[in-house]
C-alpha cells in the first residue's frame, strides 16, 4: 500500500524514495511516564507521520508488509551498538533507513520484530548491547547504502536512548557484499540534547567526490506508520 507523505517546503537535495518493510506486528505500550509532557509526544505523532527537513525529502513511500516479499531478494544484516553511559539503554521501538548515492533506499520500521537475532526474553538496546538484526528485503541500486537515518518513537519506561553506532551488511544474488558503518554518538531523546528522537548521516559523495557529513539539525524524522 502506499503512502504519499506531506511534503513541507525547502530545499531538497537529495530525495530518498523509501520502501518500508514492514515486521507486521506492532508494539502495544506506545506510553510514557519519563517524558516532559504527554502532550509533546501527542504533538510529535500528530503533526506529521514523516517530518521532513530541508536534508532529504523522501518522495513516496512503500508499505511492504512481510509475509508477501517474494521480491525480497537482499540480505541486510544490521549491527547497533548502545552506549556504556548511565542510562544509556532504551525501551523505545527503533527504525532504520539507509539510502544509496542515487537516493533509492529501504525503511525498516520496528528492528527488532523485524530481525531480532538475540534470542527469545533478549532485552535489546540495553547499555553496552550489540545487538544483531538480519532480514529480507528490496534491493538498492547504489550500493553500498551511504544514507542511514535512525529513529526512536519515544515510546516505553525510560525513553532516552545513546547510540555509538550502526553498521549495515548488505548482499543479494549476483552482487558483492557491501558494508557501511555510520557513526551516530548521539542521544535520541527529548529530554536531553540535541532533543530529538532521531540521527542521521550522510556519507553519499558529493559533487566533487568527497565524503560529506550531513549538517548538525538537518535530517528526517521517520514516525511509525500504522
Amino acid at each position: 500500500m502506499g503512502l504519499e507523505p506531506s511534503i513541507s517546503p525547502g530545499p531538497a537535495p537529495l530525495k530518498f524514495p523509501l520502501i518500508l518493510i514492514h515486521s507486521g506486528s506492532e508494539k502495544a505500550t506506545m506510553a510514557s511516564s519519563r517524558i516532559h509532557s504527554s502532550s509533546l509526544i501527542a504533538l510529535l505523532f500528530v503533526c506529521s507521520l514523516i517530518t521532513i527537513s530541508n536534508s532529504t525529502t523522501p518522495s513516496s513511500l512503500h508499505k511492504v508488509v512481510r509475509g508477501s516479499n517474494d521480491d525480497y531478494s537482499c540480505v541486510y544484516t544490521i549491527y547497533v551498538r548502545t552506549g556504556s553511559i548511565w542510562k544509556a539503554g532504551t525501551d523505545s521501538v527503533i527504525s532504520v533507513a539507509f539510502a544509496g548515492a542515487d537516493g533509492y533506499g529501504v525503511l525498516i520500521e520496528d528492528l527488532e520484530s523485524w530481525g531480532g537475532l538475540m534470542g527469545q526474553g533478549y532485552d535489546y538496546f540495553e547499555r553496552g548491547n550489540l545487538d544483531i538484526f538480519s532480514g529480507r528485503g528490496p534491493c538498492i541500486s547504489s550500493w553500498p547504502p551511504c544514507w542511514m537515518n535512525l529513529t526512536s518513537d519515544g515510546s516505553g519506561k525510560g525513553h532516552g536512548w545513546y547510540c555509538n553506532y550502526v553498521e549495515v551488511t548488505t548482499t543479494g544474488p549476483h552482487m558483492r557484499c557491501s558494508q557501511q558503518l555510520f557513526t551516530v554518538e548521539q542521544w535520541l531523546a527529548l529530554d536531553t540534547s540535541p532533543y530529538r528522537l532521531y540521527a542521521t548521516s550522510n556519507l553519499c559523495p558529493d559533487s566533487d567526490g568527497d565524503e560529506t557529513a550531513i549538517a548538525s539539525g538537518k535530517g528526517t524524522h521517520v514516525t511509525h506508520a500504522q
